[in-house]
């Protein structure tokens, strides 16, 4: 049920792993709209809220590099059934618990989980794997791309559905669209035995070679600059805009959409370009243009369409990064374990995802502002840019077996 007797055909893998992305990542875009609901009537500061969303993008980049393994070892089709029945899991467990500590632990296990085994290093494997390699670069950025328009399409259904049905009850239709759509497209990412079974490298030897080879270290290092940058902003820009005056909540939920929107453009044409110029550079760029975009943003006056040029801005910016990484990645150790190495460039991700959600709401609560976390995020940006300079992205030079 879960295997094909041929290779996937590579414009279905497009088609299905896009569906799968586009629900994974943008109901967890839409999270932050919960923040302050579910503090209120919960009786909550905005730590709580911010440390599971926290924990949640740490089990997510903790679990990873398992379900890669999976996805490599298995296949796709199975991982992301099983990360589809988490997703719904977690979703019904953030609308019945109450007690903190439960929420925490359970939804981030949960959700943390379930975008493990449906998000881009679950389906990044499949993806390479089915791609011709002058098109591979291309094909993650219409992945990223994918991503980036469910981050576009579901910050209004969540919006609406929040206004409509109350917080509690959006979980739950939210929980019935990831089932519902999910699992018909896990069905058509199926892959040939045969494809999992000839790998020359084993699993450790893999691991090994890639944490000792200095161009992956210093990709784990810049891409936990990103995952700080995104997070942070994604779940708290609409409380940051309350704070400021701007107290219309469409204000946010345009913002948050632009990003999505623009990063659709942006995720398409990093891809792209990633296939005629060094990825390096690339990269250093993005990083540097998120600098500059964060550190305009807070200096202009603050308005409704300041709010949305930056937005649109970051949107560009936004997942450029996944594209050119996991090209990068590929580029340098191969398809055969791409889904695990992407898992573990990933965890440093969400380490980073991790410390920029909680700092938000820890900081915050301290605080009373946003302002410490505003001026880490400028200064890990100008970190990001220098790192990704050196990066090498030849193929690694391996022995030649011995017959």
């Amino acid at each position: 049920m879960f295997q094909t007797d041929r290779a996937p055909d590579f414009k279905t893998v497009l088609l299905a792993s896009g569906v799968v992305l586009t629900l994974a990542m943008g109901v967890r875009h839409g999270l932050g709209f919960w923040l302050q609901p579910m503090s209120q009537a919960h009786g909550w500061t905005r730590e709580t809220f911010s440390l599971a969303i926290a924990m949640q993008n740490l089990m997510w980049g903790a679990i990873g590099p398992f379900a890669g393994m999976a996805c490599d070892r298995f296949g796709t089709a199975r991982v992301i059934v099983l990360g589809a029945f988490l997703y719904a899991a977690g979703l019904m467990w953030m609308a019945l618990v109450a007690q903190p500590v439960l929420f925490v632990v359970g939804s981030g296990v949960l959700i943390g989980a379930a975008l493990a085994c449906t998000a881009f290093g679950a389906v990044s494997g499949i993806v390479g794997r089915s791609a011709p390699p002058e098109k591979r670069s291309w094909a993650f950025g219409i992945s990223s791309a994918a991503g980036s328009f469910g981050q576009f399409m579901m910050m209004p259904v969540e919006q609406q559905l929040i206004s409509l049905a109350g917080w509690q009850q959006a979980f739950f239709w939210l929980a019935a669209l990831v089932l519902v759509a999910m699992l018909p497209m896990a069905f058509r990412l199926r892959e040939p035995p045969l494809a999992k079974a000839t790998q020359e490298q084993s699993i450790g030897e893999a691991m090994r070679e890639a944490f000792a080879y200095r161009p992956f270290q210093l990709l784990v290092a810049g891409y936990f600059v990103c995952g700080f940058q995104v997070v942070f902003i994604g779940a708290h820009l609409p409380s940051y805009l309350k704070d400021k005056g701007i107290m219309d909540p469409n204000v946010a939920v345009v913002a948050l959409a632009l990003i999505g929107l623009f990063n659709i453009f942006g995720s398409y044409y990093a891809g792209k370009l990633g296939g005629l110029l060094p990825k390096r550079f690339l990269l250093a760029g993005i990083y540097f243009s998120r600098t500059v975009a964060i550190g305009l943003f807070l200096a202009a006056p603050l308005s409704t369409w300041s709010v949305y040029i930056f937005a649109a801005a970051m949107g560009v910016l936004w997942l450029s990064t996944v594209p050119l990484t996991n090209g990068i990645v590929a580029g340098i150790f191969g398809v055969k374990h791409l889904s695990m190495l992407s898992g573990f460039v990933f965890f440093s991700h969400q380490v980073g995802s991790f410390l920029g959600v909680w700092l938000g709401g820890w900081l915050f609560t301290r605080q009373g502002s946003y302002d410490t976390v505003w001026a880490i995020t400028l200064a890990l940006g100008i970190f990001a840019t220098l790192i990704n300079l050196p990066v090498r992205e030849q193929a690694i030079a391996r022995p030649l077996a011995v017959n």
